[in-house]
């Protein structure tokens, strides 16, 4: 057996600052440590070692591990970056040595040492080269919630965690599209959370916890809290809306309606800003189809109803709206092309709708997620058009096509077949092999996104109208575009940015 040379290295929480809430185990590490290290800033003093003092044995090394800036600047070569890499590594050679001598280091982080705790740069720099162990502890986050008495999260909900130092944009993304949320490291990033809170629709739930179970607490309305008040032991707390029975929002006055947009598919295409309004909708109207992709929520009203009727599902949201409903019509791909912003507009335009906000909220479209599984056919100029006759003549499709065709450019079709309509691919086939060589790349996408997503590449001339149904979008190449067999046997097509001068 081989007997240990060097010291233990223990990283330990201790919980979000009572000392009660300290572990039984990090206790007696701490009091059966040789050296206990601890950050502090350049004043000096250290919460972490505050909650810890009541567990140190007497005679114990005591490393103050001091940062040589916070928030300042420095005229460090390496910049605000370098100087903290530099601190660390002097840091770690520190504790380094009484491990070479054989001394037990337990270095203190408040609440767990590896979420967002200092211990963590000593542990990247350490832990390769001594025996370590991490022992975890209570979180400000979990303390928050406590503190409130507020769950954070209750059956199918996800928590996000988020640090207030990110930009105002994304936290106004990720906070709209979340279930519930904690915002940490407040202080002087407050202005910029509560911004974010504010124009993500969710301040009025939000609830603020400052130094949660230490000397000093507060707990309010995150809303009522001056700025200039908040320090850096702070978090913002979007509570369960489950756990607390919440419905979905009811609005005062004339209410409104968004029209979102939801991808070609599943969640992956769904945009942060589409997520969050889908979120704060006290109800859904759409497509059953469309809407079984949304998931439920508490209290929120779902409307589902078949896929011909866009006129009278556009008048039932916009007449919810009326009496102070905030509705979302959730169309697939992006809801202004082929989809139900149109629908929506055009009620919204005559009486007696003409009060009713309504917004529109993109979404990636089917032509452009086929494009991306197959290469970049759309690289160039394109045409999108739809082949259903059912809104309009077959005359005025196939003049549009003839146009296009006429014109070179790569066309992205769209409700090329159904059960109802079965010729139009196969006279569009016809149609464009007039202007187009049979060779030319045709991208036959279904389903793109989905469980049964088939993309594959055929040639116009041998393009069979059998394989294509509702699901499916075409795209046709023009005569500058490329099927290229790659090395690793996949087929990419391409249509160039550049075009040959007349």
């Amino acid at each position: 057996m081989t007997e240990r040379t060097t010291g233990l290295l223990y990283g330990v929480g201790l919980g979000p600052g009572d000392p009660e809430l300290v572990t039984v185990k990090s206790a007696r590490l701490i009091g059966e440590a040789d050296v206990v290290a601890y950050h502090s800033a350049r004043h000096g003093r250290s919460i972490a070692r505050s909650i810890a003092a009541p567990y140190f044995r007497e005679g114990v090394i005591e490393e103050k591990l001091v940062y040589p800036i916070t928030v300042e600047t420095t005229d460090h070569p390496g910049g605000y970056r370098g100087a903290l890499d530099e601190f660390y590594e002097q840091a770690a050679e520190r504790l380094a040595a009484h491990l070479d001598a054989g001394r037990t280091v337990v270095v203190l982080a408040e609440g767990d040492p590896l979420f967002y705790g200092s211990y963590q740069h000593m542990h990247k720099r350490l832990a390769h080269r001594y025996p370590t162990e991490v022992v975890p502890g209570v979180t400000s986050v979990s303390a928050a919630a406590a503190r409130l008495g507020k769950a954070l999260v209750e059956a199918e909900e996800v928590l996000t965690i988020l640090p207030g130092t990110l930009p105002e944009e994304e936290l106004t993304a990720r906070l709209a599209s979340a279930d519930s949320a904690v915002v940490m490291k407040l202080g002087r990033t407050f202005p910029t959370v509560r911004r974010a809170l504010e124009r993500s629709g969710r301040l009025a739930e939000a609830q603020y916890v400052e130094r949660a179970t230490m000397p000093g607490e507060r707990t309010a309305p995150l809303a009522e809290v001056d700025p200039s008040s908040v320090p850096y032991f702070s978090v913002a707390v979007l509570p369960s809306r489950v756990a607390a029975g919440a419905s979905a929002p009811v609005y005062d006055g004339p209410g409104e309606v968004v029209v979102i947009g939801t991808g070609p598919a599943g969640p992956l295409w769904l945009t942060p800003e589409a997520r969050g309004e889908l979120a704060a909708a006290t109800d859904l109207v759409g497509y059953t189809t469309y809407i079984d992709r949304v998931p439920v929520r508490a209290g929120q009203q779902r409307h589902g109803s078949d896929n011909k009727v866009e006129a009278e599902r556009a008048e039932f949201a916009l007449d919810l709206a009326r009496r102070g409903r905030k509705v979302a019509v959730v169309s697939s791909g992006d809801p202004g092309v082929f989809a139900m912003a149109t629908a929506v507009l055009e009620a919204a335009c005559a009486d007696p709708y003409r009060s009713v906000p309504v917004r529109i909220i993109p979404g990636m479209t089917a032509a452009h997620a086929a494009a991306s599984r197959a290469g970049a056919p759309l690289g160039h100029d394109y045409a999108v058009v739809s082949l259903s006759d059912r809104l309009k003549p077959w005359e005025v499709v196939a003049a549009r096509l003839r146009a296009a065709a006429v014109a070179d450019l790569v066309l992205a079709l769209y409700n090329p077949g159904s059960q109802s309509r079965t010729t139009q691919v196969g006279l569009a086939r016809d149609l464009l092999l007039e202007h187009r060589a049979a060779d030319t790349p045709v991208v036959l996408a279904r389903d793109v996104g989905g469980p049964t997503e088939r993309v594959r590449t055929v040639r116009l001339g041998e393009l069979d109208p059998a394989e294509v149904d509702m699901r499916t979008i075409l795209l046709i190449g023009s005569s500058q575009t490329q099927a290229v067999q790659r090395d690793n046997g996949t087929e990419v097509v391409w249509t160039p940015r550049r075009y040959p001068e007349a």
